[in-house]
């Protein structure tokens, strides 16, 4: 649990923009505007596209295309708003340095821990997915020796310098990107009855089966629910601006590249699933990808799926090494984390907090081998809903520092380089949605336990920050 160093006045935003708040001194600056740009792509597309989209049709039928349309352009508004922020005030702490500019110290303490604990378990699930395919292919090889082959691996990556980390993801992500460029070629093809052996599909699947909504009006709010959650990983972007050459440009450029690009990648494939087989078929449960290359007659489509999947989770674990590693550095440097995590090496990179974030991975390897349906599954459910948390608080904190952010641009004689549009219209019905999307979780039973479960881990952190404050008190009657 953190350890707490004398208290420290809130920080300040910055005199210049484009300027790194003081917790990333030390930090390498060697992440270009690509690198950005496919890091967010990347870390967006993952395995709750390759393989949660089939989920998310079953539950909603073709009018899960409406609930990846309403979850996208939530995501959009979320990640326009941290953008502004990010490209006027770039910090390796993000969302929660912006929290604790907005709200106090204690929101960027709660924020910044809740979201290191919550990536730090899906690191574990990451590894779990990458040896359990692996091991497949390799009968004789134990899912440990992968999971530790894993963890070297991007534990030497990540310690060789953010240049280095950023060239392996942009090329990761890239292979991702590919895979789904050729997968919506392939579809356009196979609906349009061009490939050989086919003809045009029509409407037939899309309208047949029960209609384009089957569940109804209340199949559409469970399948939000399912999907919404995809979408997370693309704030690496903004955690990554601090240590790009020029980030008040870099991190404006990627996200106008990126959020549009997603929302195309995810809304596209799914129509193309829902067009070409029914809804209802069980195959799209069991791989969506898998079973519409297998229409269009491609051979060992199966496998190669799987390697995209493989590939997908490795690069969402080294970004996520990245992501969990500069969080907790940011924290320490605040005094909100032990001082040791604010260690830098002479490659600009915070060692010490990367080798926690890989062993914690480890660890949380372990828990899935030994308790598979007890503390992990509780842990896991305590993480399910605190992406939410995240995007309420990043809306919040956009919504009280645009006003400062734009008066200290008009000091300066300068605009502000990257905007929120119809502020403060956009974030409030942001928000309204965000609690919308909350009554909706309350009223599913799964959704509830999640929602409640993250609020006891939200609980539990705000409870460990109260009793910092008493300890920073009692200290401070004792010196004085």
């Amino acid at each position: 649990m953190p350890r707490t160093p004398a208290p420290h006045p809130e920080p300040a935003l910055p005199a210049t923009p484009g300027t790194a708040d003081p917790t990333g001194e030390g930090l390498g600056h060697g992440l270009r505007t690509r690198h950005l740009t496919m890091m967010g792509l990347g870390s967006a597309i993952g395995a709750g596209l390759f393989l949660g989209s089939g989920v998310g049709i079953a539950t909603a039928g073709p009018a899960v295309l409406v609930s990846y349309a309403v979850a996208g352009v939530l995501v959009v508004l979320v990640m326009r708003m941290l953008a502004e922020m990010a490209a006027s005030v770039p910090s390796s702490g993000s969302f929660s340095v912006y929290a604790e500019q907005a709200l106090g110290r204690w929101a960027g303490f709660t924020l910044g821990w809740v979201y290191w604990f919550t990536i730090i378990m899906v690191l574990g699930a990451e590894i779990t997915g990458v040896a359990g395919i692996v091991t497949g292919w390799l009968p004789g090889v134990p899912q440990w020796g992968v999971a530790l082959v894993v963890v070297a691996v991007f534990a030497v990556v990540n310690l060789a310098g953010v240049r280095r980390f950023g060239e392996l993801e942009f090329w990761f992500a890239l292979v991702k990107v590919a895979a789904i460029v050729v997968f919506l070629v392939v579809g356009v093809l196979l609906v349009a009855g061009l490939l050989p052996g086919t003809e045009p599909v029509g409407t037939a699947n899309l309208l047949g089966h029960g209609g384009f909504a089957p569940m109804g009006v209340g199949g559409v709010a469970a399948g939000l629910l399912v999907v919404v959650f995809a979408f997370g990983g693309i704030e690496i972007v903004a955690i990554a601006a601090a240590e790009a050459r020029d980030p008040q440009q870099a991190v404006g450029r990627a996200t106008r590249t990126i959020l549009w690009r997603i929302l195309l990648f995810y809304v596209g494939s799914v129509a193309i699933m829902v067009l070409v087989l029914p809804w209802d078929a069980p195959v799209l449960q069991q791989g969506p990808f898998v079973a519409v290359l297998e229409v269009a007659g491609l051979p060992g489509a199966a496998r190669l799926m799987e390697a995209v999947v493989v590939i997908a989770l490795l690069s969402a674990f080294n970004a996520n090494v990245y992501a969990t590693s500069r969080m907790a550095f940011s924290l320490a440097g605040r005094g909100d984390g032990p001082r040791v995590l604010h260690r830098v090496s002479r490659r600009g990179v915070p060692w010490v907090a990367v080798l926690v974030s890989v062993a914690f991975g480890l660890v949380a390897v372990g828990l899935n081998a030994v308790l598979p349906d007890t503390l992990l599954g509780i842990l896991l459910n305590a993480v399910g809903a605190a992406l939410l948390v995240v995007w309420v608080l990043i809306a919040v904190a956009q919504l009280r520092l645009r006003p400062r952010l734009a008066a200290e641009a008009r000091a300066r004689g300068e605009q502000m380089p990257l905007r929120m549009w119809g502020y403060p219209w956009l974030t409030w019905a942001t928000l309204a949605a965000l609690a919308g999307l909350v009554v909706l979780m309350l009223a599913d039973g799964t959704a509830r336990g999640q929602l409640l479960s993250t609020a006891g881990l939200v609980a539990v952190v705000v409870g460990v920050y109260g009793v910092t404050v008493l300890v920073r008190r009692r200290r401070g009657a004792a010196a004085g």
